[in-house]
């Protein structure tokens, strides 16, 4: 009996991990059919490689608070524009996640993925400091790959969870930061930059920013609207809430953002067949599922599935209805966060979006990404802006100044 029912569940098994590996069908959308004309475009930083980490909720964070900072301090010269380092970010949430992790009992998800309202408010606790002085790979390679190090925290806090003493000791914790004192490198208490001593949190106070201006947004039915909520994806552990909108106003808000200067931290679903390797995001009406390996083959399948040739598709056309019910059956997932700073068209004058992904200078448009107000609108789960970048009647029903 009970080997009967292991092989049965042994071959279960087998088949969803087949299944899981299929490649990723080509793709109906081909970025030659398209030319764009660029309408407004924010100035943002280098395009950098979460490699095989899945760190994109960081890097799309960091990216977007660059891009503040620049504005902040009207930076001109890109030789003075700042790069965080991520993995600075990256090893103080794995800690406080960590910590959570074991007072829960194990109750909640511990895993490489974040959002971005854990990287704002992870600076806001330990600050920030810049790539330079601070690379977290200590491990023998120029880029990040964490499977190990993602495999060995899980396997300590397990570990730890048994309690096999039946009663915590004071010092697990610091088995936590061996971990990553070992794989990322110690944390620097102080560091000169520029000439300049800082602590990360006063590097963080002199980039001119206000982590307490940025606000989450999204637009579902499931909630009341013009009410703030944590959205229900296993990725979001700290609970960041974001406000819920009508679709129009939550599309405004983007609009009114990049039209003013500022630009917008996009989380969302990239497992669509119309979002591309090869820099382009377009909603059409084909199922396809997501193939595992790096973070980039996940989303968008492997380098040498070339898209079919084809003319410029169709779009769905997104309603709060056919969007909600996405998010309700979970065709609409929390994959990916990137950062939008532009507004395009193409050569139809459909409206698309400047998207920087951090999958290294990848594509036919070397990191960046043209994604349609569609895909926007049908599968952006949330997004975060300055409160600044919002227009003063939407923060008014809200009861924010």
């Amino acid at each position: 009996m009970k080997k009967s029912i292991l092989s049965v569940v042994l071959m279960a098994v087998t088949v969803l991990g087949a299944q899981a590996q299929q490649p990723r069908p080509a793709s109906p959308v081909n970025p030659k059919d398209y030319t764009f004309t660029i309408v407004k475009e924010n100035p943002i930083t280098s395009i950098k490689n979460q490699n095989r980490s899945g760190t994109c909720w960081c890097f799309s964070s960091l990216s977007f608070l660059e891009s503040e900072v620049i504005k902040a301090k009207g930076l001109k010269d890109p030789a003075q524009y700042p790069d965080f380092s991520e993995m600075y970010i990256v090893r103080k949430s794995y800690y406080d996640r960590a910590i959570k992790y074991v007072r829960l009992d194990g109750s909640m998800n511990f895993a490489v993925g974040s959002d971005f309202g854990d990287a704002i408010e992870t600076a806001k606790i330990y600050g920030l400091v810049p790539q330079s002085v601070y690379s977290g790979l200590q491990y023998g390679y120029d880029l990040p790959v964490q499977g190990e190090l993602d495999a060995g925290l899980k396997g300590y806090v397990n570990a730890i969870l048994k309690n096999p003493n039946r009663k915590l000791t004071n010092v697990w914790p610091k088995g936590v930061d061996g971990i990553l004192d070992a794989y990322m490198g110690e944390v620097p208490e102080t560091f000169v930059y520029n000439g300049v001593t800082y602590t990360p949190a006063s590097y963080r106070d002199a980039q001119g920013l206000n982590l307490d201006d940025y606000i989450g947004f999204t637009s579902f039915t499931h909630h009341p609207f013009y009410t703030a909520f944590a959205m229900e994806v296993q990725d979001n552990w700290r609970c960041s809430t974001s406000w819920n909108f009508p679709l129009d106003e939550f599309m405004a808000i983007i609009d009114y953002a990049v039209e003013n200067g500022y630009t917008v931290a996009w989380g969302g679903d990239v497992s669509e067949a119309g979002f591309t390797r090869n820099g382009l995001a377009i909603l059409v009406d084909t199922e396809v599922k997501a193939t595992s390996g790096s973070d980039q083959e996940r989303w968008v399948g492997k380098a040498e599935e070339k898209p079919a040739e084809k003319p410029v598709v169709k779009e769905i056309k997104v309603t709060q209805e056919n969007r909600q019910q996405w998010y309700d059956e979970k065709t609409s997932t929390d994959d990916h966060g990137m950062h939008l700073y532009g507004i395009a068209k193409d050569q139809n004058g459909t409206k698309y979006y400047l998207i920087k992904n951090s999958w290294g200078e990848s594509g036919e448009y070397k990191g960046i990404w043209y994604m349609s107000e569609e895909f926007c609108k049908g599968k952006a789960l949330n997004i975060v802006v300055n409160k600044k970048a919002v227009p003063k009647e939407i923060l008014k029903k809200i009861g924010i100044k």
